[in-house]
């Protein structure tokens, strides 16, 4: 969906990730005005705090590492020679959209197109053709195009081959084997460094929640993210800086990936040593079981009667099959939260999930988007930039290669855009609108980075604010409160 109609926030255009930080206003009335939920600077974070990995999906890069400069400079070589003998194809084609498409102009979006239309039509000649044109083209040390025919020649290859759900779990193993708390910490530090990606919806979810949660003496926040708890320093800054008490917070964090239960351990450890360092009163829980977040309850959360509930779900809810969405977001009603804090990425990979073609062309879409903003937010060799990339390759095969009929292993990556979950989430609850505040907060976090950044928020039916790249919508964050309670709480 593009937001043609979204105010686009132009102060938060243009600055240098050098600039901004702290933001005019205070967030409460109760909170000094030098408090901030913005995220501490990834040089200050490295010494005190364990940032996350995205997911760390394909990370078969820590055998390759050594080996990445020098890999580059002969793919990059190869795939020109490659391109040389393919030219005559290239050439004057014409794309899906009509139009022109010469050598090096998006070649990549258009035979992916073309492979993927043949596969629908189970034209095998014209598969095969075209598998290995992409094969001779493809590098994930190239450009843009280069790299998104690498990644997703290879779930195409899946889907051709019905081969899928076998690749995916080869990825997930070897991510798995290869993951460290070390490496997951220098990956997301350097990304946030360069892209507020991740923070923004860190920074907009944790105004909401102090909001919502402001005077309550004892505090639940049950955290279902996978993102290792990078949300939580800035939050136990602002409430340990709060001028009544300092209220008792419990985490109870929800864990459906083995690949992050692994580093837990490391990171529960340095989440009580930072609590002890703030003085706030702290309990952190792990629950790592459920396959399904439908397997949930109230009493498994350990939510008591006297605890003022937040539920935080930050990319949880695309990993839950689209037939059962509905009753965890009722699950969620059920422990009567305060608010309940929603971030996901702007994508529909799930009303196209029965037409390959659709499918294809919204995963290709998205995937173009962020590959490109990596590809300018880091520099040329970064290797955590290949990192990164390397991370979709599991998504890309889980969504194009690996049948429905198989989510039920507790793996999905079924993605839908806001208002696709804004009408799911409005069965059981009612939209909390940012305020003023919190807008800031994230108006003075895009000042921090460079360019093609902004703030939109909806106009309308539409809630909650979008991050925008280029004024592309990417990323959606938005706040709840149960229907049933709505006369208890401020908008």
């Amino acid at each position: 969906m593009k937001l043609s109609s979204a105010k686009l926030s132009k102060e938060s255009k243009g600055a240098s990730p050098s600039h901004g930080g702290h933001h005019k206003k205070s967030l409460h009335s109760k909170r000094p005005s030098h408090c901030s939920v913005l995220p501490l600077r990834p040089v200050d974070q490295l010494e005190q705090w364990p940032s996350a990995t995205v997911d760390m999906y394909n990370s078969d890069n820590n055998h390759h590492h050594h080996h990445c400069h020098q890999q580059q400079q002969q793919q990059a070589q190869t795939s020109h020679t490659s391109t040389s003998r393919s030219s005559d194809y290239l050439a004057g084609g014409r794309g899906d959209s009509g139009e022109a498409s010469g050598a090096g102009d998006k070649w990549a979006l258009r035979l992916l197109k073309e492979c993927a239309r043949a596969i629908f039509d189970k034209d095998s000649s014209k598969v095969h053709h075209l598998l290995w044109m992409l094969n001779e083209l493809a590098s994930p040390y190239g450009d843009c195009d280069q790299k998104l025919a690498s990644y997703f020649l290879q779930a195409l290859f899946c889907k051709a081959t019905e081969s899928g759900r076998r690749c995916f779990k080869t990825l997930t193993s070897v991510a798995e084997k290869s993951h460290s708390f070390d490496s997951a910490r220098k990956l997301i530090l350097k990304f946030q460094e360069v892209s507020p990606w991740t923070t923004f919806g860190h920074v907009a979810a944790n105004g909401a929640i102090l909001e919502a949660l402001d005077g309550e003496s004892k505090l639940h926040i049950i955290d279902i993210s996978n993102t290792l708890c990078t949300q939580w320093p800035t939050l136990l800054e602002a409430l340990a800086t709060r001028n009544d008490d300092t209220p008792h917070l419990k985490l109870t964090v929800v864990i459906t990936e083995n690949i992050v239960r692994s580093v837990m351990k490391e990171i529960s450890q340095r989440m009580e040593k930072f609590a002890r360092l703030m003085g706030v009163p702290f309990e952190f829980n792990v629950i790592s079981g459920p396959n399904h977040l439908g397997e949930l309850t109230k009493e498994a959360l350990g939510v008591l009667e006297d605890e003022a509930v937040t539920v935080n779900c930050i990319g949880a809810l695309r990993r839950v099959s689209v037939e059962e969405r509905a009753s965890v977001i009722q699950m969620f009603r059920s422990l009567g939260p305060n608010v309940v804090t929603f971030v996901e990425e702007e994508a529909d990979f799930s009303t196209t999930r029965h037409d390959f073609v659709k499918c294809f062309e919204e995963c290709l879409k998205f995937y173009t988007s962020y590959f490109e903003m990596l590809q300018e937010s880091f520099t040329a060799t970064s290797n955590e930039k290949l990192m990164l990339e390397r991370e979709c390759s599991r998504s890309i095969v889980m969504v194009l290669a690996c049948d429905d009929d198989q989510d039920n292993e507790g793996e999905c990556e079924r993605r839908e855009r806001g208002t696709q979950w804004s009408e799911r989430l409005n069965q059981a609850f009612s939209p909390v609108g940012f305020s003023d505040d919190v807008v800031d907060d994230v108006k003075a976090l895009l000042k921090r980075y460079k360019a093609g950044w902004a703030l939109a928020q909806p106009h309308q039916k539409e809630t909650g604010l979008y991050l925008t790249w280029k004024e592309e919508p990417v990323v959606w964050v938005s706040a709840w409160k149960p229907l049933k309670h709505s006369q208890n709480y401020r908008n």
